[in-house]
């Protein structure tokens, strides 16, 4: 049971570490035209977020080939794993909360 598990994380992460170059690269598409600067925010929040994902997925994945000799290396990637995770959670927490603090200033 536990092997399955470990095979589905895998493919769950590869899966999302595509879809996050993905999201890159048609925020980098998008970008071409000239935006207003509340929305530039908003696509600076989403490349924050698409960008920590990617070095979550690779921390992740660096975990399983590190030694358990090297606990030095081991641990500095275990907490770039938890700060960029974090930092992912972050970055989506606030694209709602700027849209309300936009809407709050309109009015």
């Amino acid at each position: 049971m536990q092997i399955l598990h470990s095979v589905w994380h895998d493919v769950i992460l590869l899966l999302s570490f595509i879809a996050s170059i993905l999201g890159l690269v048609l925020l980098a598409q998008t970008n071409q035209a000239p935006v207003e600067e509340l929305e530039e925010t908003e696509q600076i929040l989403f490349r924050m977020s698409f960008a920590y994902w990617l070095v979550y997925c690779i921390a992740c994945s660096a975990q399983k080939l590190i030694l358990p000799d090297w606990e030095i290396l081991a641990l500095s990637v275990k907490l770039t794993a938890a700060l960029s995770y974090f930092l992912t959670f972050a970055c989506i927490i606030c694209l709602p909360l700027h849209r309300v603090a936009v809407r709050q200033v309109e009015e």
